[in-house]
């Protein structure tokens, strides 16, 4: 029942504020829904420091009347939601400003109250009514966002690569690699991953802890990692355009392996000549990598590609289109043409009939006049998965996931919506 519990949001706050003790509470919560061990306060102290930078938003669900006696006490919150503002690479080198969506939890004793669809419905609306046109999130669990209208936009694959002596990739460096000392990550990284955001479709902005994760300053429980190693690119001009951060997975693992834990490069040569270096190890017969990119121009490089071995390859990013004239008109398309799109949403925040015409690439969009009817008729969740490029209309049709009400219409989408290369999206939130 709604009356038993209390929304509360907030800020988090440094060590010493009054409400630091809230929004560790609050971690503590997440913790609980993932089933994550109980943190030291010296994590918890980095963590909270890594919210305020990206001023993130924290919501919870708090129990209003008498706490079972023994249970967690009740500045536990039963549910979470975090949020925090980043830019995303719609193609072409635009962003647009996106409500990120994260640290989604419900305790499993206090299900079915309503609490998420209460905090996601609250939370999309307010973003919408403060002019967002595009939320998005990372789903732990593929079925339950579809109906709040998120729709999968990007995808990634685990890889094994074999960097035995079938690891020759074809390629003359035009480089450099050199191992350095993991810290430079905490000034270099953000200015390599910047490069690498703005050349790449579904990019987001990255959150201000993954410099300190690459760099091994913000491990397990807050304390140094210092497994991490670190590896830079330099260009023929000696600049720092990649880097890569690993660790060994020990000697007792057969065959010995290296774990990618960030691999950033913001050329191709760099990208290639950094998986040249990883395949040189000694030592070294594994390298494995879980946020590889489905398009890896790295499998036409090799010799032989069956160096790789891919296993879960799995949805990343979910976009949710939140005002559907305003996320149209921000993109820029791949062939020009008038489409009329028919979109539905379970929320009534991005419903209509819309005209998008596209001329030299810049787009119109209006209201379609009364009495027009669609060429495609689609939920804001598929709407929200062509947005990118990344999942063709043409086979959504063929799923029953859009209605084709003018034949040809969904191939038409499939080229306006095109990008400029396979969207690929390396931030987690």
């Amino acid at each position: 029942m709604a009356e038993n519990y209390q929304i509360r949001r907030f800020r988090a706050a440094g060590k010493g504020e009054p409400d630091y003790a809230l929004g560790a509470a609050w971690l503590r919560g997440v913790g609980v829904g993932f089933y994550d061990e109980r943190h030291k306060d010296e994590f918890v102290d980095k963590v909270m420091a890594t919210y305020r930078a990206d001023d993130r938003e924290l919501t919870g669900a708090y129990q209003t009347g008498t706490v079972a006696a023994h249970s967690l006490p009740a500045d536990i919150p039963v549910a979470t939601f975090g949020t925090l503002r980043k830019e995303l690479n719609i193609g072409y080198g635009r962003q647009l400003e996106t409500q990120l969506i994260t640290a989604v939890t419900v305790r499993g004793t206090h299900r079915r109250q309503g609490l998420l669809r209460r905090m996601m419905t609250e939370d999309l609306s307010a973003s919408r009514a403060d002019g967002l046109a595009m939320a998005a999130l990372t789903a732990s669990e593929a079925s339950i966002y579809g109906r709040f209208g998120f729709g999968v936009a990007t995808f990634e694959r685990s890889i094994k690569v074999d960097t035995g002596p079938r690891f020759r990739v074809r390629h003359v460096p035009g480089g450099t690699v050199e191992i350095a000392d993991r810290k430079v990550l905490l000034d270099l990284a953000p200015a390599v991953f910047d490069r690498v955001h703005r050349a790449t479709p579904g990019s987001l902005v990255r959150q201000d802890a993954y410099r300190q994760r690459s760099s091994g300053t913000l491990g397990k429980d807050g304390a140094e990692d210092d497994a991490i190693r670190c590896a830079l690119h330099y260009d023929a001009a000696g600049t720092v355009d990649g880097y890569v951060a690993y660790k060994f997975s020990g000697w007792d693992t057969k065959p010995h392996a290296m774990e990618i834990v960030d691999l950033v490069a913001a050329t191709e040569s760099g990208y290639l000549e950094l998986w040249q270096f990883l395949g040189s190890m000694d030592l070294i017969q594994r390298v494995s990598w879980s946020e590889a990119p489905v398009e890896d121009p790295l499998v036409w490089a090799l010799e032989d590609p069956r160096c790789i071995d891919s296993a879960d390859h799995g949805d990343m990013l979910w976009l949710r289109v939140l005002d559907t004239a305003a996320a149209l008109g921000a993109r820029r398309y791949s062939a020009d043409g008038t489409l009329v799109l028919g979109i539905t949403d379970p929320l009534g925040l991005a419903d209509g009939t819309f005209a998008l015409t596209i001329s030299g690439g810049e787009a119109t969009v209006t209201d379609a006049p009364a009495g027009t009817a669609p060429e495609l008729v689609l939920d804001v969740a598929e709407l929200g998965s062509i947005y990118l490029g990344g999942v063709c209309p043409v086979t959504l049709t063929a799923a029953g996931r859009i209605a084709e009400h003018s034949p040809g219409a969904a191939l038409k989408a499939r080229l306006m919506f095109a990008v400029e290369r396979a969207p690929h999206c390396l931030t987690h939130f």
